[in-house]
């Protein structure tokens, strides 16, 4: 296509082609101007919006020349003000958000102010909504990335109704009479076979990582999350205390530990995800974990201290990266589909349960799912029972189907 100009704007060579990019002037750089360079690659089939966006940005530079300094505890109208407010304000929800979310958050919060940023809240209508729609899914191919932008969008327009932010009240409804009419991804059907997990299990061995075998046993036989298996790391000054530091990356680490398994080897153990919501906790018998009770057989008792999951290089659990990297690698020489990610083991094992003739009740309480009938009074008791039945439907399941534990490696 023909390379538009506007003021700033340049095209960039790139390995996947000529990027349009807006470019603030070197001298305002110098003296402390932000953002250096916009990508404005997602408008470059839109050369009306491109020119626009570059006049945009091109007079907010001017406007921080001229001695303007934004407060970023004020609300200005717009929408980078808004999002700048709900990522400072103390009582925003934003801070609540777990190591595991705060990343994607951060990531679509960014991505927003630079498409939308000089927007103002009270000017934006469903049709607005509709067209970021498109660019945001890259014409219905990202329908996810769509969905989670709109998501993280209403996430801050909430909390500038809190704040009675003017036009806020009018946005939610604009995101939510839109959201009806757009289409959202659709329900993630993958599902990772005792079979798959007993090869990735395998794989991880082969590799000289014994935690990462256990991780997978443990996320498909108890059906927690893989994040609260393998743990999270949170900023030094966020959540509660923690006998695990990384002084160098400021981070300390909660997750699942060798204490919240009894001598009876019972796992019980409250989710990040409820944790603070729901409190509920998860209960599962592992001696009916038969992938479990084979990865214990290379834990002597001595070293079950601390958390469960821990690096064989570091001594230390691991960061998120290295967790689907290390899964990339042993998804791939098991020969399981690509399409298949680390948090498919949980899925996967509620859907063996239920396959194998596991109630809907007993599932929900093994998940940690909310709505469940028991009362708090007998929950502990009545999900352990709900445990029990779970897991002897899925080993019955395995073995019509002849499939066994995996012993032989």
């Amino acid at each position: 296509m023909e390379q538009v100009k506007a003021v700033g704007l340049k095209w960039i060579k790139r390995t996947a082609g000529v990027v349009p990019v807006w470019v603030a002037d070197e001298a305002d750089v110098k003296r402390g101007y932000e953002p250096k360079t916009v990508n404005l690659n997602y408008l470059r089939d839109q050369p009306e919006m491109l020119v626009a966006k570059c006049n945009a940005l091109q007079a907010d530079m001017l406007l921080w020349r001229s001695g303007y300094r934004r407060d970023p505890s004020l609300f200005d109208g717009t929408v980078r003000s808004l999002l700048l407010v709900y990522q400072r304000d103390e009582e925003s929800a934003f801070h609540q958000l777990k190591p595991g979310s705060l990343v994607p958050y951060k990531h679509y919060l960014a991505k927003l102010e630079e498409h939308i940023g000089p927007r103002r809240v009270d000017s934006i209508s469903g049709i607005d909504v509709i067209r970021w729609h498109k660019i945001w899914s890259r014409n219905g191919k990202h329908l996810a990335a769509a969905s989670t932008s709109r998501a993280v969008l209403e996430a801050a327009v909430k909390h500038g109704i809190l704040r009675r932010f003017a036009g806020c009240i009018d946005l939610r409804e604009i995101l939510q009479t839109a959201r009806s009419s757009l289409p959202q991804p659709s329900r993630r059907e993958m599902v990772i076979t005792a079979d798959e997990a007993i090869a990735a299990r395998q794989a991880a061995h082969a590799a000289g990582r014994r935690s990462s075998a256990l991780a997978y046993a443990i996320a498909y036989e108890s059906t927690l999350r893989l994040w609260d298996v393998v743990g999270q790391w949170w900023p030094i000054d966020k959540g509660g205390i923690s006998d695990i530091v990384d002084a160098q990356r400021d981070v300390k680490w909660f997750g699942l530990r060798w204490e919240h398994i009894d001598e009876n080897l019972v796992l019980k153990f409250k989710p990040s995800k409820t944790d603070g919501t729901t409190g509920k906790t998860v209960t599962y018998p592992l001696m009916k974990a038969p992938m479990v009770l084979e990865e214990l057989a290379y834990w002597p008792l001595e070293k079950r201290i601390g958390p469960i999951i821990v690096s064989e290089v570091t001594g230390l659990p691991y960061i998120a990266r290295a967790v689907t990297d290390r899964w990339a690698d042993d998804r791939k020489a098991a020969g399981i589909d690509s399409k298949a990610w680390a948090r498919d083991l949980r899925a996967s094992g509620i859907t063996e349960g239920r396959a194998a003739g596991a109630t809907t009740d007993d599932a929900s309480k093994v998940a940690g799912h909310s709505g469940t009938k028991t009362t708090s009074a007998v929950y502990d008791r009545a999900s352990e029972e709900a445990a029990g039945r779970f897991a002897d439907a899925r080993i019955a399941g395995r073995e019509r189907k002849g499939n066994g534990s995996g012993n032989e490696r």
